[in-house]
């Protein structure tokens, strides 16, 4: 079942979104050569504590993985494309990291991701991680209402051909609010004028996310973290967004956002 929202509940998932933005804008400035990925998560755990939010990661228990996920933030690294469990690594120059966190505030949930390169980037990473962003403007710019759900999916897939990047149907977007899955699943390709039709009050998470050279995807030992099947780099990009009479507004932006790929050096990548 899909819930629509008032906007005042809109506006309190918006409280919920500006936190998570501004964490994971923390969380990229704290991400250096040499930090141990259990720093990025302890730092998260302590922020979320102090803001009185409920990570809903915490205890998730979905049909995959092994046992409960105990930990706030996925971080995956390189090949690592999505769920990465964080675990004693410190990150070495040139590792293209991705950040993904959802939380509630007060029962509402905000779910959003990042890529982003520690140190010396490889400009391929960095045409990665364009992509997914790229990717996820598309999409959001196809959020009005009346457009339907095919045109945001058909958006994510039309940039990652652009590109020269396939999509991997298994893991997607979702509908988010009160809890952090909720209907409908928002694919990652798809064709325009298809699927239900955006109402106000529509909630979703919308992710793109590529690998560089596959679209097939393995899971580690730990039940958790996956990864491209052919070792390339990976990368992701996020958002919440809320479809209104006035466009889709973006809940989880995050201060100084800008839709060029990020590193520490500030660099971008060409298009082609």
């Amino acid at each position: 079942m899909i819930e629509l929202k008032s906007a005042e509940e809109i506006d309190r998932m918006a409280v919920t979104g500006q936190f998570v933005g501004e964490l994971l804008a923390e969380l990229r400035e704290v991400a250096a050569v040499g930090v141990n990925l259990m720093d990025l998560e302890h730092h998260a755990r302590r922020r979320i504590r102090e803001r009185g939010a409920e990570s809903c990661y915490w205890d998730y228990t979905p049909s995959f993985g092994r046992g409960p996920f105990r930990n706030v933030l996925c971080l995956s690294v390189n090949d690592a494309v999505l769920h990465g469990l964080p675990r004693n690594y410190a990150l070495r120059d040139g590792d293209l990291l991705s950040i993904d966190m959802a939380v509630g505030i007060d029962g509402w949930v905000a779910d959003s991701a990042l890529s982003v390169i520690v140190g010396t980037p490889a400009p391929d990473d960095l045409k990665l991680i364009e992509a997914t962003e790229v990717a996820l403007e598309a999409a959001i710019d196809a959020a009005w209402p009346g457009n339907q759900l095919g045109d945001i999916s058909a958006a994510i897939g039309e940039v990652s051909r652009r590109y020269g990047y396939q999509v991997n149907d298994e893991f997607g977007g979702h509908g988010i609010g009160r809890t952090m899955h909720e209907a409908p699943h928002v694919p990652n390709n798809g064709r325009s004028g298809r699927g239900m039709k955006l109402k106000p009050g529509l909630t979703i998470a919308i992710e793109p996310w590529f690998c560089r050279s596959t679209n097939k995807i393995k899971f580690d030992e730990d039940g958790w973290t996956i990864r491209s099947a052919d070792g390339s780099h990976s990368a992701h990009s996020e958002h919440t967004v809320a479809i209104t009479t006035a466009g889709p507004q973006v809940l989880t932006r995050r201060p100084g956002h800008d839709t060029r790929p990020g590193n520490r050096s500030g660099q971008s990548a060409a298009t082609s």
